[in-house]
């Protein structure tokens, strides 16, 4: 894919890499446990096979996911997610919590399924796990600098 951002911002450089029609619906069909193929394009109607095979391969660049071999004769693979992959299970999390409040339609809810109650995101420290009542985001330029 193409750099389509040369901007210095996190939200820029994530768009980058998957923000690509279709790269999102497909890293959420293998979240969601549709590893092969086949399952993947059937689970989203409308996207070509050669589209399909271009996204994927460019995940695999990326690191987002990892292909494996399940079948020597003809050569079959499924997909996994990396790490990388799994922690975008956040944002698709927080996509549907926004749907649910602004959508027309919508098709999705995030609940607690101890007590069926909807949920909302929340912040919490890394360094003393407390959750955190107002969050800011800065900019770290001069970090980048020093890096260099």
């Amino acid at each position: 894919m193409k750099i389509r951002y040369d901007i210095p911002c996190n939200i820029a450089q994530s768009l980058n890499i998957i923000g690509d029609r279709w790269t999102l619906l497909i890293i959420h069909e293998i979240l969601n446990g549709n590893a092969l193929f086949n399952e993947i394009k059937k689970a989203l109607p409308g996207i070509s096979s050669n589209l399909l095979s271009e996204r994927l391969r460019y995940l695999e660049e990326e690191g987002l996911v990892q292909s494996e071999l399940y079948s020597q004769h003809p050569p079959r693979y499924r997909y996994v997610l990396t790490q990388s992959g799994k922690d975008l299970e956040h944002v698709f999390n927080a996509l549907i919590i926004w749907g649910s409040k602004h959508l027309k339609k919508c098709y999705k809810k995030l609940i607690d399924p101890a007590t069926g109650d909807e949920v909302d995101i929340a912040y919490y420290s890394k360094k003393t796990g407390e959750l955190a009542q107002n969050v800011e985001v800065i900019s770290i330029e001069s970090e980048l600098q020093n890096i260099k």
